[in-house]
């Protein structure tokens, strides 16, 4: 099983602010859909919390939370986690599960790349600075480009990036 991390950063790591993205770039968004489409998703409550719809749908959506209180109407596409490794274990042999992907928050980026448990980066690097309260952690040691495609759109320009060790 491969773990892979998506997400869209600025030029100083920033991911969000007040639980927001910080840009809405459709090919981005696009991106995301077509690379998680039929794999599990893992993500924080938060990240949960901010979905426009839940469960995202063609994919499992494992949600980590600490909060032994917290709850939400769990189907085969929405189950519940107490920690990162509960998550991983419950995305095991699910379809698609060959990659599954890490779609945030910070803290849960975080916690997988220090763990050495991430094989591969999908990062939109967005080039500009942003007012952020929320970053993605150092990932120096993903030195391995395997991809890289600069664009432009919806005023913004950044580069689609896919790294491995």
């Amino acid at each position: 099983m491969r773990v892979s991390i998506i997400a869209a950063i600025g030029k100083n790591r920033e991911l969000g602010k007040d639980n927001r993205l910080l840009w809405h770039i459709k090919e981005d968004l696009q991106r995301f859909k077509n690379l998680t489409y039929g794999h599990p998703i893992i993500m924080g409550r938060k990240t949960w919390d901010s979905l426009p719809f839940k469960p995202l749908p063609k994919r499992v959506n494992i949600v980590i939370t600490r909060n032994p209180d917290f709850s939400f109407a769990r189907s085969h596409l929405a189950k519940l986690a107490g920690s990162l490794e509960e998550a991983l274990r419950q995305a095991q042999g699910k379809l698609g599960s060959e990659e599954v992907f890490i779609i945030g928050g910070g803290q849960i980026y975080e916690q997988a790349i220090k763990q050495g448990l991430v094989d591969k980066l999908y990062l939109t690097v967005v080039d500009a600075n942003f007012d952020a309260d929320t970053f993605f952690p150092d990932y120096s040691q993903f030195k391995k480009v395997i991809s890289q495609d600069k664009r432009e759109s919806d005023g913004y320009k950044y580069t689609f990036l896919e790294l491995e060790k």
